[in-house]
């Protein structure tokens, strides 16, 4: 993954589940940037962590979420 990733994020309603997401999106390996937006409920990751890693590590946080097309 060179380009952003955009997942859209179920489960979001406040600054503390956006900390809960960015924190398990930084911890995966490869991955360089993180900015999730609690209004649209989505979270754009730059790095080189691979997609399925990334949708795991927001399940495990608690979330459902699902790659923009």
């Amino acid at each position: 993954m060179n380009h952003p990733a955009v997942f859209n994020i179920k489960g979001m309603s406040c600054k503390s589940c956006v900390g809960r997401v960015e924190k398990a999106l930084t911890a995966v390996t490869g991955v360089e940037q993180v900015q999730v937006d609690l209004a649209a409920k989505t979270a754009t990751v730059t790095g080189t962590a691979s997609e399925s890693d990334l949708l795991n590590a927001i399940q495990q946080a608690g979330y459902q979420a699902s790659q923009t097309a």
